[in-house]
């Protein structure tokens, strides 16, 4: 197993934001397009690429999600801000699995008490389970894991 003292860090996939700023730009050119001089279509698709342009920004300011150390994990906080939690701080890290739409979507949770911290594949670059299985085993190894409870 890695070495779970040593820092580690989870990411947005590089790929991402250029869909997402590449989806804005293709909704200016369409609603340009097919806008056909309504003003209310043109306004609906310069404000949908809006929203994507900014999620896409975001992933460039802070592609780093969660970050590791063997002091505790780091975790990106409103836009682009981050929240350092000390290990004694998290009180759960769990895996949530729910089909949707024919599939099965995982979801990272680290609860830090009166914060809830949710990571999906796309925030992570890696299986949630896997990055779980990794904090779990730091989490312990400070002795502030379940088992050192």
């Amino acid at each position: 197993m890695d070495d779970v003292t040593a820092e580690q860090k989870w990411r947005v996939p590089g790929s991402l934001p250029a869909a997402k700023l590449a989806g804005a730009a293709l909704l200016v050119a369409l609603g340009l397009l097919f806008a056909d001089g309504d003003p209310v279509r043109l306004a609906l698709a310069a404000l949908v690429a809006l929203g994507l342009a900014v999620w896409g920004v975001r992933d460039l300011v802070a592609p780093v999600r969660l970050a590791l150390d063997a002091a505790g994990i780091t975790v990106v906080h409103g836009f682009a801000g981050h929240r350092r939690l000390p290990w004694d701080a998290v009180e759960a890290i769990t895996v949530d699995r729910r089909p949707r739409l024919g599939l099965s979507t995982e979801t990272l949770e680290i609860d830090a008490g009166e914060t809830l911290h949710l990571f999906g594949r796309y925030d992570l670059g890696a299986s949630p389970e896997d990055v779980a299985r990794v904090l779990r085993a730091a989490w312990t190894t400070a002795g502030d894991g379940p088992a050192g409870r």
